[in-house]
């Protein structure tokens, strides 16, 4: 029988729920053969079509190289193409083709449907109270950055 953790702040217990989610987004991932990294991919070329590796590089925090690598293997799957601009033939865009895109579809919906069910055990009272204070305590943050 496995010992349940013992937190003694709110923000400890806050951690364990963003475990929680983030192992949720994981599975989902993995059952599709992705990384983390390719699936974040597809995301943003399914919303920025015709991106360059230099953006890719930028949003995802990594090198040219290790972009290329990633690029290369979502290829050979058949998930992304890259085309020459028709400006400048040296320069490659990239797009997610029908069938990358297909895999990533539902994302957004699994995601909903995890929050959901980590937050069955409160009733709508119980939720919007919650959201309520939640929304205090991030009033004062920073805007979180990529």
């Amino acid at each position: 029988m496995n010992e349940r953790p013992s937190f003694d702040t709110p923000l400890q217990l806050m951690r364990w729920i963003g475990w929680a989610q983030r192992r949720g987004a994981e599975e989902w991932v993995r059952e599709r053969e992705l990384t983390q990294e390719q699936s974040f991919v597809l995301g943003y070329l399914q919303q920025q079509p015709g991106a360059i590796q230099r953006d890719i590089a930028e949003i995802t925090r990594t090198s040219a190289a290790s972009v290329s690598s990633l690029l290369q293997g979502l290829e050979r799957r058949g998930l992304i193409e890259r085309r020459s601009d028709a400006e400048n033939a040296r320069t490659k865009r990239v797009f997610a083709t029908p069938a990358g895109i297909a895999l990533i579809a539902g994302f957004a919906d699994a995601m909903l449907a995890l929050d959901d069910s980590l937050l069955a055990p409160l009733d709508p009272n119980e939720r919007e109270h919650l959201q309520l204070l939640l929304t205090k305590i991030t009033a004062e943050l920073p805007e979180p950055t990529r």
